[in-house]
């Protein structure tokens, strides 16, 4: 078995792929846009991921239909993970980019944010925890992740 993608619905196609790709660091690796189905999908991955010529990796693909649906709150889908290399920097630009740290990493090395499209955003520390820094060690959990 070989683990191809996880499918997110979203809201908001932009304000999604910003999220994604500006403030997170994902490629869009492809697009298909289907007028008879009235969708867009779009498939991005971790730059990490993806090797020379390599679109295999797990993926995220983003399905953008054309006509509006209510996903509700998203609480229904668990939440997508990545590794990062240092996890209050990446915090850090996060917050200042205006995105809530609704788990902030205390213990230097797990946070939890949401997508526009409320999905739960899981970031892990790679390798050992970083030793506990301010803001983040004192800084309470903000809504729901």
């Amino acid at each position: 078995m070989h683990f191809l993608h996880t499918m997110i619905r979203v809201r908001d196609l932009d304000a999604t792929l910003a999220f994604f790709c500006t403030h997170l660091g994902l490629r869009e690796l492809r697009r298909k846009e289907s007028e008879a189905g009235r969708f867009t999908l779009v498939f991005l991955g971790a730059p990490d991921d993806i090797t020379t010529g390599d679109e295999t990796s797990p993926l995220i693909e983003l399905t953008y239909n054309w006509d509006r649906e209510d996903y509700g709150s998203a609480r229904n889908f668990g939440h997508l993970a990545f590794q990062v290399d240092d996890i209050y920097a990446t915090c850090a630009r996060l917050m200042a980019a205006g995105i809530t740290i609704n788990r902030p990493p205390r213990d230097g090395y797990m946070a939890f944010v949401r997508s526009p499209d409320l999905i739960s955003v899981e970031l892990l520390q790679k390798g050992k925890a970083l030793a506990p820094a301010e803001p983040w060690a004192s800084m309470p959990n903000t809504g729901v992740w």
